[in-house]
Parts: C-alpha cells; structure tokens; sequence
C-alpha cells in the first residue's frame, strides 16, 4: 500500500467536489466518481469514449452496506456476498433509489461489490460513499495494473490517481446476475465458476449474451494496439514465424507445453505455468507487446476452468472485431 492516509484523504475531497480518481483494486485500476452524482458519472463515460449505455460498477465499502444501494436483495446474493467480498466478485441486483440511471446505462439493474485491496476500502471509507468506476482506461482497450498504466493512458484528464501498486488478480471481477430465478456468470473473472459452485451447491453457467447489459461485453474489448490472433496451442509458434516471415513485428505468448522453445519473432512471452501469475500478467504482457512496436500478436487459449476461463475470456474478446471492421 503506496498511497498515504493524506493522498486517500486528498482522493476523496475530489470525489466529493465531483471529480474523478482512478485508484487500484485487487483486480484493475478503476476510474472513480461519487456513484449518487449524475455529472459526475457522465465525466466517466466521456473520459473513456465509453457508450453511455454501458453501466458502471458501484464499489461500496462492506457487505452490510447492499441494502444501502439496492434494493430486494435475494438470499443468493447475501450468500454469494458474505463469503466472497472483499473481493473479485459483483452482482447485478435491483436498482436502488441512491443510483441513478446515469450510472446503470439506464437500467433498473446495479452492478455492486466491494473491493478487495486495502486502498480502495480506505478510500470508500474516507468518502463515505458508493464509487461508481469502470477500468482506468480508454473504452475497448487494455485495462491498467498499475498506476503508470493509468497515467499513460488517461494522463491529465484523471484528477487525481491513488498508486496501491501492481493489482494482485490482474482481470476484472466476475460478474454473477442474482436478478433472476436462477444464478448466471455474465463475465468470467477473480472469483471462478468452480469456487462461486461450490458456495451454491449447484452448476453455473456462463452466458455470452444476456438480457442484462454488464462491462466487459463489447466484441472487441481488452484489446491492445496491435491484432491479437488465436491458435491452437501447438500452432502457436508455427503461426507466429509464418506471420514474422510476411513482414509482421510479431509478438507471441508461448503456451507452457513450448516453454524455452526457440521462436523466430519480434517479441516472445513464455506464459506461466500457474493460471494465478498468467492473470495477474496478461495484460502486462499485452502492454508490453504494444510498446515494443508489436502489430500482431499471436496467442493460445488456456483450458477453461478456474482463472483460465476468466484468461480465455479476455483473450477472445481481445481477438474479437475492431470498431472499424
């Protein structure tokens, strides 16, 4: 923990005066304002060319705060929440009177959670509010770790930026829709299918549309400067040379199987063995790509259960079509 009590206390006097913080969680850096303030959450969506239909996550500062901002509240989401948060895990739950429309893309759902890192929840206690906050970064691209990261990217149109160090999980939360009669994963994340399971006693499944609009849905999202292309594991290396050998500044991320194998490309990431540490440095790795000069990068799915789904998820949607095309 970087940021001191006087930058916390700094970070949320901006806030109240309707300004914008981008500060860490455990997951990403998010970009902050006072949830109940509809100018203010409008400032988010045009700071990051970000479609005003696109709701925002509400970061509260404890689980006995739901009631304060939702309303109706099922059992599922008080269990899901009492054994998850702090943490990688939001709910979409019925609107509140405290949220106004601005923030939830005009819906009369929420999305809500409560960080897991220990300057988020100083600062949510310092202001005394709901923080309304997507990703610290430009819409579609790829989300900050670090507080450079955010500073690069957003620079002066950020107020303040509160540095809680390199994000400890590195992909956003997962996204659980309690709205209806049976629980649904609208976005892979922190929290894997098999733990939120586990809490349930009963299967999950992961939606790729829905009729509850939530962040990260958008078919090219997470995406960095340069083309992501996906192969099959042991094509990946194969695939990379073709495409460094017809002119590309190839970068490539070698599955673990391939670990120390020579590849002829302009970058090579060899991933890492533990789904924790490749999560908490895919988009590092992404970033990376972009400032060596990469214009493809060449990757490979993870086997999708646990982190690696939440992985695969990013990397698709990072693979996914750009606006123009």
């Amino acid at each position: 923990m970087t940021a001191t009590t006087s930058d916390i206390d700094k970070a949320a006097g901006v806030l109240r005066a309707g300004g914008l913080v981008a500060f860490p969680t455990e997951t990403v850096y998010g970009l902050g304002a006072d949830a109940e303030d509809p100018t203010a959450v409008t400032r988010i969506f045009q700071v990051k060319g970000r479609p005003p239909t696109h709701p925002l996550i509400v970061h509260i500062g404890g689980v006995e705060h739901l009631s304060d901002w939702a309303e109706d509240v099922p059992a599922t989401a008080r269990l899901l929440a009492g054994r998850f948060w702090p943490g990688p895990l939001t709910l979409v739950v019925r609107r509140g009177h405290r949220v106004p429309l601005e923030t939830t893309g005009g819906l009369e759902t929420m999305a809500v959670r409560v960080p897991g890192h220990p300057v988020a929840l100083a600062l949510l206690s310092a202001f005394g509010g709901g923080v309304a906050a997507p990703s610290a970064n430009r819409f579609g691209s790829v989300s900050p770790t670090t507080a450079g990261h955010v500073r690069a990217e957003l620079g002066e149109a950020v107020d303040f930026v509160l540095d809680g160090g390199p994000c400890e999980v590195g992909v956003e939360s997962t996204i659980v829709d309690v709205t209806g009669d049976v629980p649904s994963v609208l976005r892979p994340g922190g929290v894997t299918r098999e733990d939120l399971q586990a809490v349930l006693g009963r299967p999950l499944a992961v939606h790729s549309a829905s009729r509850v609009r939530v962040p990260g849905r958008h078919p090219s999202h997470y995406a960095p400067r340069a083309r992501v292309v996906l192969a099959e594991p042991q094509r990946v290396i194969a695939e990379a040379e073709r495409a460094q050998d017809l002119g590309h500044q190839v970068g490539v991320l070698v599955p673990q199987p391939f670990a120390g194998a020579a590849v002829k490309a302009h970058a090579v990431v060899m991933v890492p063995g533990s789904m924790a540490a490749y999560a908490r440095r895919l988009y590092g790795f992404l970033r990376e790509f972009d400032g060596q000069g990469c214009d493809l990068i060449v990757a490979s799915l993870p086997v999708e259960e646990g982190l690696g789904l939440a992985i695969a998820n990013r990397l698709r949607r990072a693979a996914g079509p750009r606006p123009a095309e």
